[in-house]
């Protein structure tokens, strides 16, 4: 299945002015990097988010929200949303701001 364009088109209109960002094609789908480091990507159609063990475990209460785990091991520090968990596009834009603001950190 190949990854949701819809998802992407979302992703590149918020962190089109964002600085020192790139994109690469991994997991069958597209992830976006900071300083070459991934802060979120599309797998199918789930947005992937790297928020760090702590602010991933909060994340993880919350609805349409699960571990990333696409192989049987989840990866610590990231999570996976539906769509349903970021519908909006103020939704969208806090989702990736936390992300962003993680990964400035590494």
């Amino acid at each position: 299945m190949a990854y949701d364009k819809e998802i992407e088109a979302r992703i590149k209109k918020v962190i089109s002015p964002w600085k020192d960002r790139d994109e690469k094609k991994m997991f069958g789908g597209v992830c976006h990097l900071l300083n070459g480091k991934m802060f979120c990507g599309i797998y199918k159609n789930l947005l992937i988010l790297r928020l760090g063990e702590e602010h991933s475990k909060d994340a993880l209460k919350l609805p349409f929200v699960r571990p990333f785990d696409i192989t049987g091991k989840p990866m610590k520090g990231w999570v996976m949303v539906g769509k349903e968990g970021f519908k909006g596009d103020h939704a969208l834009r806090a989702w990736l701001n936390q992300a962003r603001k993680y990964v400035r950190t590494l």
